[in-house]
């Protein structure tokens, strides 16, 4: 019988704390904004959030919908054409003026008195504002997702699964055992879809595989 095996099959990495003291600096992220090395942003947006965004908005209407290390993500426009507020946070200005330029949307911009150094840009129409601060001066990412959800919320993860020890990341390999640490007692999770994202270029990093699978967390 012919072995249909899959790389979707692969096994995680058994060692989850093999990328534990990798960092990636500010001035590296914003270094890659200066000198156009995204090829993180997808600018045909996320295909597997749009596969399942009914499942994920369950058909409410005038959410509000947190974008954290939003980028320039043109989902964020989808979500804002459905009638939904947008808030967003990104610490490369760049990025936020290139959001706001692409999708030819007018906007303002403003000082935060309460945060030295930051400023928020809002959509003319007002439905979408980013904020251009660091998320990460706050101490857990995970506690800060927590800490901005309402009762009955939704929460939508993408992650990627590699063999750590041959990229040093971005992106970070993040296995699902720190998933169910991080969020198992609070959410109930599921995860809606695992493909295949092996591109040409993932080559150069020395893998050979890269799986992105997209979990949905519902409150408990």
């Amino acid at each position: 019988m012919a072995n249909t095996r899959t790389v979707l099959d692969a096994e995680e990495y058994p060692d989850t704390e093999v990328q534990k003291n990798r960092v990636l600096t500010l001035e590296e992220w914003q270094e890659k904004w200066v000198n156009h090395k995204i090829a993180f942003h997808q600018e045909r947006g996320h295909q597997l959030l749009k596969k399942h965004l009914d499942t994920f908005l369950k058909g409410e209407k005038e959410l509000r919908v947190f974008f954290p290390l939003c980028g320039k993500a043109v989902e964020m426009k989808w979500f804002a054409d459905r009638g939904h507020s947008v808030v967003g946070v990104e610490i490369s200005e760049l990025g936020i003026r290139e959001f706001f330029t692409e999708q030819n949307l007018s906007y303002s911009e403003e000082q935060i008195m309460e945060i030295p150094g930051a400023k928020v840009f809002k959509s003319s129409s007002g439905n979408i504002s980013l904020y251009c601060c660091n998320l990460f001066d706050l101490p857990s990412y995970a506690d800060i997702m927590l800490s901005l959800t309402r009762t009955g919320f939704q929460y939508l993860l993408s992650v990627f699964s590699y063999d750590p020890t041959k990229h040093a990341g971005p992106p970070f390999y993040v296995p699902d055992a720190e998933i169910k640490t991080l969020f198992g007692s609070v959410c109930d999770i599921h995860c809606l879809e695992k493909v295949d994202a092996f591109e040409e270029r993932h080559k150069s990093w020395g893998i050979d595989y890269i799986i992105e699978k997209l979990y949905l967390f519902i409150e408990k």
